[in-house]
């Protein structure tokens, strides 16, 4: 599946955008046909349904509400179009994330930066740069942010947590990719005139109401008793369901009250949305054998590869969780990817929120980090792509994009590895 995603839109993009769903169904079938056929159709089903009610459905509702609401936010004028104005709005995005999540502030603030910079030659780049530190690094400072850190707050990890302990992290990465941004984006600038500066302006503050509600219901789904739910034999909270049902009705209530004009300034469409719910579908699916691989632990098949994160007393590296979470993130999905991890290093929210806050410092770095790395190690990372070629973006393709974004993180990798390692 994963090279599907990565080969077929290089090789024949025309047959991928008409095919995906075909594709996608396919491999999703290579993966419950035989389990059907060695382990009878229970299995098969369990494996089916578990990816889809209890993890792809709710992944796929709060991705829909934030794409849906920010999509009717529009923001007009400000200081962006020049070097400076351009940094500001990815340190402002740094921030916004952490408290709106990647996903919704990604697709409030991509439309101004590429609105602003319509009219210049060179700007790749700033989507590559947009992605890493908007769409990933800045969701690292709260369980909003970023899926899997909502995940550790389920299973007990302070609220708080985040920001007490992964500010310095973010720091590490984001100051010296800002500068180098600034000093890029100069270079590429020079001889280009600046955007016109006009009064900054923000329509659709219905819309920004609805951002804080989807907050709010994934806030509440922590706080609502577990009761369970068993829907065609999988179990599911019941304030896991109730907000679910909640995010869709964020979705239709977006629909029913944004004025068509916000949604032409945005240029939007549902189509970045219809293919990240297709290609993602597939990845929750195809993924569980691997998942399960993992959690299987020192017993299962990938032991030797998890014993890479124990010294030899079994005490937990921190490095090395660092560096197999953040790798399997970038081509899995990051908030499972964290669940095993968080498993394989205790469990214990309330020792590792503790005496061992660097292991899980590492966990949540890596998971949340390396996304960055590829166009399918965050739900936003590919909306932003999308978002960026409806305006005329030439973005680069799966393996250009992965050396782009690696050149970017590695020293920042490398920095984050000596200060794991202290």
């Amino acid at each position: 599946m994963l090279l599907s995603i990565a080969l077929v839109p290089m090789l024949a993009p025309r047959f991928w955008h008409r095919r995906m769903g075909g594709i996608a169904a396919a491999w999703t079938l290579a993966v419950l046909l035989p389990l059907l056929a060695l382990d009878g159709p229970g299995a098969a089903w369990h494996l089916f349904w578990h990816a889809v009610l209890a993890e792809y459905l709710p992944f796929v509702a709060l991705l829909a509400a934030l794409y849906a609401a920010g999509g009717g936010i529009v923001v007009k004028g400000g200081p962006w179009g020049t070097p400076a104005g351009n940094t500001a709005l990815l340190a402002l995005g740094l921030l916004l994330a952490g408290e709106m999540g990647t996903t919704g502030a990604a697709l409030v603030l991509i439309h101004p930066l590429l609105r602003a910079n319509a009219a210049r030659r060179h700007k790749t780049h700033l989507v590559v740069f947009f992605i890493v530190l908007v769409a990933n690094a800045g969701g690292i400072t709260s369980p909003l942010g970023d899926p899997p850190l909502y995940v550790g707050f389920l299973h007990g990890v302070p609220f708080f947590w985040p920001l007490r302990h992964l500010v310095v992290p973010l720091l590490v990465l984001a100051v010296p990719l800002l500068a180098a941004f600034w000093l890029l984006d100069r270079w590429l600038m020079r001889g280009e005139a600046p955007a016109r500066r006009s009064r900054l302006r923000l329509r659709g503050r219905r819309n920004v109401a609805l951002v804080a509600a989807v907050a709010a219901i994934v806030l509440g789904q922590a706080a609502a008793p577990a009761w369970p739910v068993t829907l065609l034999g999988e179990t599911i909270e019941a304030g896991r369901l109730a907000g679910l049902c909640g995010l869709v009705a964020i979705v239709a209530l977006s629909q029913a009250i944004t004025p068509r004009g916000l949604r032409r300034a945005n240029m939007f469409s549902w189509e970045p949305m219809r293919e990240v719910a297709i290609v993602f579908a597939a990845i929750f699916v195809t993924a569980g054998p691997v998942l399960a691989m993992l959690a299987a632990g020192p017993t299962g098949p990938l032991a030797p590869l998890l014993a890479l994160a124990s010294d030899a007393t079994g005490a937990p590296v921190p490095v090395a969780y660092f560096w197999l979470a953040g790798l399997l993130s970038a081509f899995l999905d990051n908030a499972p990817t964290y669940l095993v991890f968080f498993g394989m290093a205790g469990g214990d929210a309330s020792l590792l929120a503790g005496g061992g806050s660097r292991v899980l410092e590492a966990i949540a770095a890596g998971t949340v980090f390396f996304g960055a790395l590829t166009y399918i190690g965050n739900a936003p990372n590919m909306m932003v792509r999308a978002v960026a070629a409806r305006r005329g973006v030439r973005m680069p393709g799966f393996f250009a994009y992965l050396a782009l974004a690696a050149a970017l993180l590695i020293l920042p990798f490398g920095a984050l590895t000596l200060w794991l390692a202290r």
